[in-house]
């Protein structure tokens, strides 16, 4: 889909290195360059001192089918390396902080002169004005903590939980990656590049903005409240008979809840004023949670399955990671792919989250090794051997 699209990405962690990840699954060339020492991510398993993983997925799931170059860019001769690189390029992808960018010459204003029509992708933390542009924000931090969704999820009188590994920072490179390609089309029309800005505090207030923009219209919301407890007490989590959960989606209204009767053989609560309409039910939660828990409680998850889909209810079990790998629609979805490792095996690993019907999304290669790919691009710019072995002598460059 994206093939004759030359990406440079110049990052680290994971928000920005997903959206190169995803425009490499999607066919463009991805260079991507790290420090002498390589992306801290590479060193995921080591720093949480085990030893027990010889393959880092973590990594290699955001920088599969890459080419690496390893440069040392605090250096005059680096950075004029990394302008050589991008000279030509469609598009730039960094997170590092605007103010080292702006020293080294490596902010937009300044490659926007030396090509024009690049797209210059930015992911920050807390964005690229104010006083905390320069400040380092990882996902649980910015997108998690400082946005609103921890408070929001945290129940009254709890303590709040971290966010699970880069959740915020896929988000973030979903729509850095969104934001890469409308500018292409922009760049493809007029010849001109555009800054695209992504941060995870942005993309953290967006995805609940649903709850946040009621909040900010009427000054007040619900925050997430124990299952007991639920706003809307039917849409929630129901343990089965053979001890497994399910999760039951009333739609808003509950239109479906003469169905929802029927299918829990709940009939004798249907005249009953206290669960006579949604705001009833609402007042009434505690009750009827319970009375849907002794209902669950009498049948397996199969069962419910068969008798809430003959309703047309919506609902989906509570799965593991086990039981989502062996699940034939995830399968279907195309949900996982093949992930390749450089001695030609592979494992299963996730898939990039959209796929095209004439294009193929698969991975196209494997993680590559810190500068595995230098002295390649190098020549493929013109750098000649001499050069090249000076470079490499004098730190500047780092090859696999």
């Amino acid at each position: 889909m994206l093939e004759g699209i030359k990406v440079v990405e110049m990052a680290t962690y994971i928000a920005a290195p997903a959206a190169g990840g995803m425009l490499a699954d999607w066919g463009a060339d991805v260079i991507k360059i790290e420090p002498l020492g390589g992306c801290p991510m590479r060193n995921f398993f080591a720093t949480a001192m085990t030893d027990d993983y010889p393959d880092n997925p973590v990594f290699a799931l955001d920088n599969r089918g890459k080419r690496a170059v390893s440069i040392n860019t605090s250096t005059q001769e680096g950075a004029d390396l990394v302008r050589q690189i991008i000279a030509d390029a469609d598009v730039f992808i960094t997170n590092v902080r605007p103010a080292q960018l702006e020293k080294q010459g490596l902010d937009f204003a300044s490659l926007n002169k030396i090509n024009p029509k690049m797209v210059y992708a930015s992911v920050t933390g807390f964005g690229l004005e104010g006083d905390e542009r320069d400040k380092p924000g990882f996902d649980t931090a910015a997108f998690w903590a400082k946005s609103g969704i921890g408070w929001m999820m945290t129940p009254k009188g709890a303590s709040p939980v971290p966010l699970r590994v880069a959740v915020g920072d896929h988000i973030t490179g979903i729509s850095t990656a969104s934001g890469i390609l409308a500018a292409l089309l922009k760049a493809r029309d007029t010849g001109q590049g555009t800054l695209v800005e992504g941060s995870l505090v942005r993309s953290g207030a967006y995805v609940v903005g649903s709850d946040f923009s009621t909040y900010m219209r009427y000054g007040r919301i619900a925050r997430s409240r124990p299952r007991e407890e639920a706003v809307v007490p039917s849409s929630n989590f129901f343990k089965t008979a053979d001890d497994l959960w399910l999760f039951l989606n009333s739609r808003p209204g509950e239109p479906d809840w003469p169905e929802m009767v029927r299918a829990l053989e709940l009939e004798h609560i249907d005249g009953d004023e206290r669960f006579s309409s949604f705001r009833a039910r609402r007042k009434n939660g505690t009750a009827l949670v319970k009375i849907m828990d002794e209902a669950f409680a009498k049948r397996p998850l199969a069962e419910w399955g068969e008798r809430l889909d003959a309703e047309g209810i919506i609902w989906s079990p509570v799965q593991s990671f086990a039981q989502a790998l062996e699940d034939p629609q995830m399968e279907a979805a195309g949900v996982f792919v093949d992930m390749p490792k450089a001695d030609g095996s592979s494992y299963k690993a996730p898939a990039s989250p959209i796929r095209f019907s004439d294009t193929n999304t698969d991975p196209k290669g494997p993680s590559p090794e810190i500068g595995e790919h230098t002295l390649a691009v190098l020549r493929d710019l013109g750098v000649d051997e001499a050069t090249c072995s000076a470079l490499l002598e004098n730190k500047i460059i780092r090859q696999h």
